[in-house]
């Protein structure tokens, strides 16, 4: 069964009806909710699988605040699920999405049954208020410079393994990054500067698995090795480094994090 389409209060999203494991999924910060899709046929047929477009992509509404933090997207997540009668989930956040997941599970740890952190982006810390990070501002410049369609081809690549080997790995990630726009993108790259990963983890009171690809060069292996180790220990559940995989970890290597995936959430000994 393939996603459907849907809309919740200014928020899009796509969702696979399934009777038993619930899965929220959250996108990074070039992507949206459709580029989950490769991952359907390698999950069970009974999961329920949601995926939100975070607000101010894919035709979800921005979030009211210019310098929005982890916090305030976690917040419209519980708004969300509350809407969708989804009272306990697992949580599978991506790159920035690690970031509003771990705020999520922090803030709601009773809605959260596991937490699974991929490609984990750690953040930069700047203060509410003040110069935004090099990488920041970097990222703004760039899709104010290029516009969002040569913005996503000066990217794509970055985000693959090998990507002169999976020429169509790289047009997937281009077409998915070509639909950024302002003032989601904006306020996203605002709430990665002032995110402080490292920090929520240390509070986390739910399981929690970390998966990255090895040849991660945005998020490299170092970070998500990091937000391991400050997960306290009887919280941590399974690490996996997954071999010829780069960012776009779940598009590359889609099988490889599916069985991961339910090895970690159909786990029951927790």
């Amino acid at each position: 069964m393939a996603f459907e389409e849907a809309k919740s209060a200014g928020v899009n999203y796509l969702e696979r009806k399934g009777s038993g494991t619930v899965v929220v999924c959250l996108h990074g910060i070039g992507s949206n909710a459709s580029s989950f899709e490769v991952l359907l046929p390698y999950l069970p047929d009974n999961w329920r699988v949601i995926a939100w477009n975070a607000p101010g992509y894919a035709g979800s509404e921005p979030l009211v605040e210019e310098w929005p933090l982890a916090l305030n997207y976690a917040q419209a997540l519980k708004a969300f699920l509350d809407r969708l009668g989804v009272k306990k989930c697992h949580i599978f956040g991506h790159s920035l999405g690690t970031l509003m997941a771990s705020s999520f599970a922090k803030l709601y740890p009773d809605m959260v049954d596991k937490l699974i952190l991929a490609s984990c982006a750690l953040g930069h810390g700047v203060k509410v208020g003040s110069q935004l990070s090099e990488q920041a501002k970097a990222r703004l410049d760039d899709l104010d410079n290029l516009g969002a369609d040569a913005f996503a081809k000066a990217r794509a690549g970055n985000l693959v393994y090998q990507p002169e080997k999976n020429p169509q790995l790289v047009e997937r990630v281009y077409q998915t990054m070509r639909t950024v726009s302002n003032p989601g993108y904006s306020q996203a790259v605002h709430m990665l500067a002032s995110g402080q990963l490292l920090k929520d983890c240390e509070h986390l009171n739910v399981p929690v698995s970390v998966i990255v690809g090895a040849q991660d060069q945005i998020t490299p292996l170092d970070n998500n090795g990091q937000v391991w180790s400050v997960v306290k220990k009887h919280s941590r559940h399974g690490f996996v480094s997954v071999p010829d995989a780069g960012h776009a970890l779940y598009q590359q290597a889609p099988e490889a994090v599916a069985q991961f995936m339910i090895r970690e959430l159909e786990q029951r000994n927790v």
